[in-house]
C-alpha cells in the first residue's frame, strides 16, 4: 500500500469522453486543458474550452486535434487536421500537419513543420498539380520494397507522360466542353484521384479481387467516359472490404466532381 502512494494519480474531469473506434484509435474529448504524456495513435484529441499540449519525447498520431485556445507541441505530432486559435511548436518539436486552421502559428527556430495547408481544396489542387512527381516516387515510399507492389498488367500500360496528356473531360464528340477554368479544376482533381488509386493498388494489402476492382476504377478514371465512371465508381469502391480513409476521400471528391461535370 505504501508503494501505491508513490504512483501518479489520473483524474478524468466531468464531461470527458474517452472511446476507441473500430481501428483501435483512441478518442479523447475533454472540456478543459489536455496534456498528452503518452505516445500513441488517436482518432480525435479535443479540448472544448482550453488548450492541448503534447509533452517532449511524446509521439502522437491523430486524425484530428482541436483546441479552443492553443495547441502546444513539444514532442512530435502527425495529424490530418489541427484546429486551434494558436498552434505553437516549441524548441525541438516536429509536426506533420496536413490541414491547419488557426489564427496564428508560432515556431521556435529549432522546430520543424511539414504540411500546413489551409484547406482540403488547397491540398487537393496542390497534389493534383504534382501528380506526376508523386507517381514517379519510388514504390517503397508508399508500399514497402516488395516486388509485388506494382500496378497489375493492363493498368500500367499507359506511361506517366501519356496518362498526363490524356484529357478525361473531353467528350468523344466534343459536346458540352467545360470552360477552361472548370477543365483545369477537373484535371487537377482527376490527377489526384489517379494518384490515390495508384497508391492503393500498390499497397501490400490490396490483393486478388480488390486489386482488380481498383485497377478497373483506375481504368475508368483514365478514360474519357465520365458517364460510365459515374455509373460504376460507387459500386467498385463498395467492393473493397475495408477502404482506407484516402480511398473514401477519393470517392467523395469523385462524387463532387461528377455532380458538377
Amino acid at each position: 500500500m505504501e508503494q501505491a502512494k508513490n504512483f501518479p494519480t489520473m483524474i478524468i474531469p466531468n464531461g470527458t469522453e474517452v472511446s476507441v473506434n473500430e481501428h483501435g484509435q483512441l478518442s479523447i474529448r475533454t472540456p478543459g486543458n489536455l496534456v498528452i504524456q503518452n505516445s500513441g495513435v488517436y482518432s480525435v484529441i479535443e479540448s472544448g474550452s482550453g488548450s492541448v499540449r503534447i509533452d517532449p519525447d511524446v509521439k502522437v498520431e491523430a486524425v484530428s486535434v482541436q483546441a479552443a485556445e492553443s495547441c502546444f507541441v513539444a514532442g512530435q505530432l502527425t495529424a490530418w487536421r489541427v484546429r486551434a486559435r494558436t498552434i505553437t511548436l516549441e524548441r525541438g518539436a516536429q509536426a506533420n500537419i496536413m490541414l491547419q486552421e488557426s489564427e496564428s502559428l508560432e515556431l521556435d527556430g529549432n522546430a520543424r513543420l511539414v504540411g500546413n495547408f489551409s484547406s482540403e481544396k488547397e491540398l487537393y489542387l496542390m497534389l493534383g498539380r504534382f501528380s506526376r512527381e508523386l507517381r514517379d516516387l519510388p514504390n517503397g515510399i508508399f508500399a514497402g520494397d516488395e516486388a509485388g507492389a506494382r500496378i497489375p498488367a493492363g493498368t500500367a500500360g499507359t506511361s506517366p507522360a501519356a496518362a498526363e496528356s490524356e484529357d478525361p473531360f473531353v467528350s468523344p464528340d466534343g459536346e458540352d466542353e467545360p470552360t477552361p477554368q472548370r477543365r483545369q479544376e477537373q484535371s487537377e482533381v482527376i490527377s489526384l484521384v489517379r494518384v490515390i488509386l495508384e497508391r492503393e493498388i500498390g499497397r501490400a494489402g490490396s490483393e486478388g479481387g480488390e486489386r482488380e476492382v481498383l485497377a478497373r476504377l483506375l481504368e475508368l478514371v483514365r478514360s474519357n467516359d465520365l458517364e460510365k465512371l459515374g455509373d460504376e465508381y460507387r459500386y467498385l469502391i463498395s467492393q473493397v472490404e475495408s477502404p482506407t480513409e484516402e480511398l473514401e476521400r477519393a470517392r467523395d471528391i469523385l462524387a463532387k466532381m461528377l455532380a458538377q461535370a
